[in-house]
């Protein structure tokens, strides 16, 4: 895939730190860069933790847990460094069902089994099949997930009080109004202001993390009254414990945790990878897909096995991260570390943090993610590729990214195969001796094979025809199907058919169906099929 997504988006943020440059090697300038980018990581993690363990269900220290967790593995053994884990509202949303009528002990089971189907999926190396991800569902992805990121703010705009006590977790509750709405949006706007405005006074600290300690300060200072991380939760907790999930060893409880085991490991799998691709284009940086498979898939397997939620890889806080500087794995063992030392040591001071702070830092997540650029080309590209992008980005808003790219992928898929079956066609002429001569053009495969049996005029062709797929391939077991079937109607009639200049994996896909028999000396280089009325099948040579 281009890098023109990312390159465009990180001049659309003006990140100076985003060049497409390998990383530095780790000098102190570089180590205290990485460590602030962690720090800034670790402050929005907090507020994500806790709400997406309210949306599944669980106590927050579950939610913080994963995040310390899965950030900290992934970190170290990840597949791509700028990456950020941790619990995910994608997996969360699949969860609440799973704890509200089994119990919690039944999620952390399905966290460790499904670790563990990302740790087969790696080492089969599925992983390599998100390159079929077409650039329109990249787009998509990417405009859906800001959106996604914008919605999911909406919840700290609300009466903290009355969130939880609503029974819907964070999408219950009243909405702040009048004098407390517009005090949180006024910070929120002064955030993002400080945001945009630091890099051009000093890169000393990172944007993000000047804007939370800034707003901070001053609402502290001054006694504002809104919103801040301890009216969630408390986020006060000790070190995680081993925990063997205590559900019954019984082939019932398979039946309970395999589906949504299975569920939580695609969706954790196609977000990761999806976010390894864009962060490696913005930092220009290679990894291996197989190896974050892995890497996620250890992190959940131990997360299950310490009381945590499971998580995957967060595009939100990569974000941040890449635009705070951070290119190496120390940015995220910082974050995670400096998660930890909050649920341990910080929390009376972490809690008092604005959420309005957090919330800007999000909104400029958002206005990056965003491919701003995908609604001016939306009248210039294929129409198939424009409904694709709109297609995929209203799947990811009102389902979830899993199903989105799923859907996005067969829809391309289908619009290519469609494509390529219009493709089918053949010139034709006679030859000296008399024989009719069909030059195929186009592939050969499922969708054009229908096409393929109506180039020929059986009734009023010559006693010998030959079929030359020099400009052709015959790509599956439906065009063998065809092949076979035109040769039959041909032979029907007392006709020779000949198969002329079949490429050599097609003449091994004939020929390991059975079809070839005879072998000829003329033509080295293709398989050249002969006689069909000879013997039973399509025969040839090579």
């Amino acid at each position: 895939m281009p890098r023109t997504i990312l390159a465009n988006f990180a001049n659309r943020i003006s990140l100076p730190e985003l060049n497409l440059l390998p990383p530095e090697r780790l000098t102190p300038a570089r180590l205290r860069i990485e460590i602030l980018s962690g720090l800034t990581v670790a402050l929005a993690l907090v507020p994500e933790a806790v709400a997406f363990a309210f949306v599944a269900g669980v106590h927050p220290l579950v939610g913080l847990y994963a995040a310390f967790l899965v950030g900290l593995i992934t970190a170290v053994i990840g597949g791509r460094p700028g990456m950020i884990s941790g619990a995910t509202g994608a997996l969360a949303v699949v969860m609440v069902a799973l704890v509200a009528q089994h119990g919690v002990e039944y999620l952390f089971a399905t966290v460790v089994l499904m670790g563990m189907l990302q740790i087969f999926a790696g080492v089969m190396r599925w992983g390599k099949f998100i390159r079929l991800v077409p650039h329109p569902v990249m787009l998509g992805f990417v405009n859906g997930l800001a959106i996604v990121i914008f919605l999911a703010q909406m919840s700290q705009f609300k009466v903290p009080g009355s969130m939880e006590a609503s029974g819907q977790g964070v999408a219950g509750g009243a909405w702040l109004s009048g004098l407390p709405l517009y005090t949180m949006l006024a910070l929120v706007a002064l955030t993002m202001g400080i945001i945009w405005v630091m890099p051009k006074i000093t890169r000393v600290v990172p944007a993000p993390l000047a804007g939370i300690g800034i707003v901070a300060a001053l609402v502290i200072g001054f006694g504002i009254d809104v919103p801040r991380v301890g009216d969630l939760a408390s986020i006060q907790g000790g070190l995680p414990s081993l925990h063997i999930p205590m559900v019954p060893l019984t082939y019932e409880t398979l039946q309970i945790i395999l589906p949504y085991a299975v569920i939580l490991a695609a969706i954790g799998l196609i977000e990761s990878l999806l976010t390894l691709n864009l962060v490696g284009e913005m930092t220009g940086t290679r990894g291996g897909a197989s190896q974050e498979c892995i890497a996620q898939g250890i992190a959940n397997t131990v997360t299950g096995f310490f009381g945590g939620m499971g998580g995957c890889a967060m595009i939100g806080q990569s974000m941040i991260n890449v635009k705070s500087g951070g290119r190496t794995r120390v940015a995220g063992i910082a974050a995670a570390l400096f998660l930890l030392s909050f649920i341990l040591f910080a929390s009376p001071m972490i809690e008092l943090i604005p959420l309005a702070a957090l919330v800007g830092v999000m909104f400029m997540v958002v206005i990056g993610t965003f491919a701003w650029n995908s609604l001016t080309i939306l009248a210039r590209v294929p129409k198939t590729d424009a409904f694709v992008i709109i297609l995929v980005t209203i799947v990811t808003v009102y389902e979830d990214l899993a199903v989105a790219v799923v859907v996005g992928v067969i829809v391309s898929a289908l619009a290519y195969a469609w494509n390529n079956a219009r493709r089918i066609h053949s010139k034709s002429y006679l030859t000296p001796e008399g024989a009719r001569v069909y030059q195929v053009q186009g592939p050969l495969f499922f969708g054009s094979a229908e096409g393929f049996g109506e180039m020929f005029d059986i009734e009023n062709d010559p006693q010998t025809v030959i079929v030359d797929f020099a400009d052709s391939r015959v790509v599956d077991q439906s065009a063998l199907q065809a092949i076979e079937a035109l040769a039959g109607k041909y032979e029907a009639l007392g006709k020779r058919i000949q198969l002329r200049h079949l490429s050599r994996d097609c003449h091994r896909l004939l020929k390991k169906a059975g079809h070839l028999m005879v072998d000829s000396d003329d033509d080295p280089d293709y398989a050249l099929a002969v006689n069909y009325g000879v013997r039973t099948g399509i025969l040839g040579g090579h």
